[in-house]
């Protein structure tokens, strides 16, 4: 097991929370690696808690789609497999689809601003080497899209599946070579909302996810 994480307590959360965002981005950096045990005893006595939140955390983990429990082996972290990739992308592609139709309907001059604003962070912080600040302004622009759907439960499906989605972004961003086309595609979705164009919007977003699973399949057959 990795002995490059530790637990950093957060006054505002509670222990199992703090517990979990521990493990899930050891997860997501790589510090716990896929097909790893995650066994309760050892993990507990590492980030200095009791089993009792080290295995809530787990489950909750397990609902992410980040550790799979094996009968009569326990929990482990999941691997990234291309067939997980697709199942995840293919519902990623059918909701952002349909937010990008309604955005074109329901988005406002604040929300178009907005869109702007973080495509411009987005680019700002490409040169910072930090993947989980870049994946984070990723997210961000995504964001304030399904914000201009107004629809709360498009909203919650998108938010239950980002997680999920998560991990696929962090390999893509990997990928520096991408981050042209990832620029250019930004700018082109705003360009397709501002003109409450559906049809280019949708079909950019299209493109835009399926970049990213063609590039993350690509890295994981190098690495079979």
């Amino acid at each position: 097991m990795s002995t490059d994480f530790e637990v950093t307590m957060n006054e505002y959360l509670p222990l199992r929370d703090v517990v979990f965002n521990t493990l899930r981005q050891a997860i997501l950096r790589g510090e716990l690696k896929p097909g790893e045990r995650l066994m309760e005893i050892q993990l507990a006595n590492k980030l200095g808690v009791s089993r009792t939140p080290i295995r809530e955390a787990i489950r909750k983990l397990e609902l992410e789609g980040l550790v799979l429990m094996i009968p009569r082996k326990g929990a482990e972290v999941a691997e990234i497999t291309e067939k997980n990739l697709r199942d995840v992308l293919e519902v990623r592609c059918a909701l952002e689809e349909l937010a990008v139709q309604l955005a074109c309907d329901r988005i406002d001059e604040e929300g178009l601003e907005q869109l702007k604003s973080a495509s411009l962070h987005f680019r700002d912080v490409l040169d910072s080497d930090d993947i989980t600040k870049i994946a984070e302004a990723d997210v961000a622009f995504h964001d304030v899209i399904f914000e201009a759907t107004d629809n709360r439960r498009l909203i919650q499906l998108l938010n239950n599946l980002r997680e999920q989605m998560y991990r696929y972004r962090i390999e893509y961003l990997k990928k520096k070579e991408c981050y042209p086309q990832l620029i250019a595609e930004h700018k082109a979705i705003i360009d397709a909302i501002a003109a409450g164009d559906k049809e280019k919007a949708t079909g950019i977003t299209g493109l835009h996810i399926n970049n990213q699973v063609t590039t993350v399949v690509g890295t994981l057959r190098q690495k079979e």
